[in-house]
């Protein structure tokens, strides 16, 4: 048990923070990097209801800054939350979309080894500045360059190819594989439309929406379009702008037991980078590793956690990081989806925010963004739709093609 907890937490709205002029290509920022980092580090520490000079360090998680708005060496941007924290020391961790967990495991070492008494995680990322076939190729350096990125291959054809060992492990049919594909879509939808942070508050709500939009209408337009097969454009996330931040400290420390949960296990567990050398593209086999760790840090199992926020990257990897997690059995995630599991009713909830479907995927942000989430629901503050039970949440984040694997078990104080 790390005996460390978060007291604060802060979320901005996700979306797509740009005006595009398509006559003239021009593109007007609207709410910058710089603007969604401040807002999120100051936010939080305000839910903390702590002074900023009380800040010792801050960790920021951004996949790729330099890229998405020309700005490399962007940790030094949270000396403008407050004038205190100049001086403070400041670190950016990167491992694509896990890179704000892995910020938060950093502070969380930083705080058990008595360097810091109190520090701030911040995720964040812009990436709606670029057009989608640069945003695409930056996304694509995520992937190992010489065998993935550089021959073509994008994410979604990535995680088509574990949709496709996993449908062929279980001798899972094409139709039932992808209305278990549509039934997590939807049901992620559902749960975004209350989430007022989410990027996607419309999207299609049920399975027939859904199929509606995979029929070409009056001008032969597929909406809904095949994107790499299995995966439609429905079953990818999204691509957002957004920020989310944490304070934490020693549970000794705590200002306000009501409003702490701790950090009582992580696991963070790296797969091979190359797809083409891991033998089991059926499971998330580093994945089930990380919540091996996590739960045996924290004392519990599976059995014990009632809510989840996992990474919906894909509809695939929702019904893959439910299996890794334990949440149900292996092959069967898809078919308790199809049963009506995981949703607000069920014993255990799973993306009750929308996840990186509706709810959005800054990739730097993703992590906090789910900390922050969980932690608003065990301290009975939800944003959004509200678990039925929450005294012990589960965070599985992750970055690459199922490669960095971070999963934290936080239970309510």
């Amino acid at each position: 048990m790390s005996q460390v907890s978060i007291i604060g937490a802060h979320n901005t709205e996700f979306g797509a923070f740009v005006i595009k002029d398509k006559v003239s290509g021009l593109v007007t920022d609207t709410r910058t990097y710089y603007d969604l980092l401040i807002e999120a580090g100051r936010g939080a520490i305000a839910d903390a209801a702590i002074d900023p000079s009380e800040i010792d360090a801050v960790f920021v998680g951004s996949c790729s800054p330099a890229s998405f708005v020309n700005q490399e060496h962007v940790a030094p941007i949270a000396a403008e939350i407050h004038p205190s924290l100049r001086f403070k020391p400041m670190t950016r961790c990167e491992c694509a979309c896990a890179s704000s967990s892995v910020a938060l495991y950093s502070a969380l070492y930083a705080v058990e080894a008595g360097r810091a008494r109190r520090a701030l995680v911040i995720g964040v990322e812009k990436m709606n500045l670029l057009p989608t076939p640069q945003m695409t190729h930056v996304l694509a350096c995520c992937s190992h360059w010489p065998s993935e990125g550089s021959l073509g291959w994008t994410f979604p054809m990535l995680f088509a190819q574990y949709a496709k060992g996993y449908q062929a492990h279980h001798g899972i049919a094409d139709d039932v594989l992808e209305h278990m594909l549509q039934t997590v879509a939807a049901t992620g939808y559902r749960h975004g439309a209350e989430n007022p942070l989410a990027h996607v508050r419309n999207g299609p709500q049920t399975v027939d929406a859904i199929r509606a939009l995979n029929q070409p209408d009056e001008r032969g337009k597929v909406r809904n379009m095949v994107i790499a097969p299995p995966l439609r454009l429905h079953d990818c996330s999204l691509v957002s702008d957004g920020a989310a931040a944490l304070v934490i400290t020693r549970t000794a420390d705590v200002p306000d037991r009501r409003r702490a949960v701790e950090i009582a296990g992580i696991g963070h567990s790296v797969e091979r980078l190359p797809e083409n050398v891991r033998p089991n593209l059926h499971e998330l086999t580093a994945g089930k590793d990380a919540a091996a760790k996590a739960y045996r840090e924290a004392g519990i199992s599976a059995a014990d956690v009632d809510l989840a926020e996992v990474h919906d990257c894909f509809t695939i990897n929702q019904i893959m990081s439910i299996e890794a997690l334990g949440l149900a059995a292996d092959g069967r995630a898809g078919h308790d989806v199809l049963d009506g599991r995981f949703t607000r009713d069920d014993r255990v909830a799973v993306n009750l925010s929308g996840g990186l479907k509706s709810k959005g995927h800054p990739v730097g942000a993703t992590g906090a963004s789910m900390h922050a989430l969980i932690y608003k629901q065990l301290i009975g503050e939800p944003i959004g739709v509200a678990a039925r039970k929450a005294d012990i949440g589960v965070a599985f984040n992750v970055g690459g093609s199922a490669v960095t694997n971070c999963v934290t078990v936080l239970r309510k104080l």
